[in-house]
């Protein structure tokens, strides 16, 4: 009934793992240890933006591989979105996470950008953020709520790949493309006058 997509699969999964793995362990650990080290708030603002900062391109590979993968498997199950009844909303709710997901992760690297220049002790750095003045309280308070939104959103989007998963089991696919048909000839049935 269905053909195996291994390869796309692995790239949306380990893409998704990579993208909540990380941002959870930046929020856990990697913030906790910037808050442990460091000995004033510019400190810990440095040695935190140097662990995103080197944390990025492997952030945007992850990303981008999770995102190629998603567009392969629903390119590889478009008839099972089409024909089996939960699995368009499912797909749907899926689309509106990963976006919010990536609306977070943008904004929670430019928050970090922004304090990763006010804080730096490089000349050039200083002047940028002298240019572009940030409140750093602000700033701060609105990434730390930025950097757990990433691992909630991811998170909720490793549930639904399980509910994908569960959907695409054959004892679930039969059920499922029956209950669709019969509501579609159910809306499209003639009422005798």
């Amino acid at each position: 009934m269905s053909e195996r997509n291994t390869a796309i699969r692995s790239l949306h999964d380990l893409g998704l793992a990579a993208w909540f793995g990380g941002s959870l362990m930046g929020a856990i650990g990697l913030n906790g240890a910037a808050g442990d080290e460091g000995g004033t708030e510019a400190a810990r603002d440095r040695i935190s933006s140097s662990g995103w900062a080197k944390w990025v391109p492997v952030n945007a590979a992850a990303i981008g591989a999770h995102l190629f993968g998603g567009g392969g498997l629903l390119a590889a199950n478009a008839h099972r979105v089409a024909t089996q009844q939960g699995v368009a909303a499912s797909t749907t709710a899926k689309t509106v996470v990963t976006a919010a997901a990536l609306a977070a992760t943008a904004y929670a690297r430019v928050l970090g950008k922004k304090i990763e220049l006010a804080s730096s002790s490089d000349p050039q750095d200083a002047e940028k953020a002298q240019k572009h003045p940030v409140d750093l309280h602000k700033a701060r308070r609105q990434l730390a709520y930025a950097q757990w939104a990433v691992p909630a959103l991811t998170g909720g989007l490793v549930v639904l790949n399980a509910l994908h998963g569960e959907q695409q089991r054959p004892i679930e696919q039969i059920p499922g493309m029956w209950e669709r048909a019969r509501s579609v000839t159910h809306l499209c049935a003639v009422k005798p006058a």
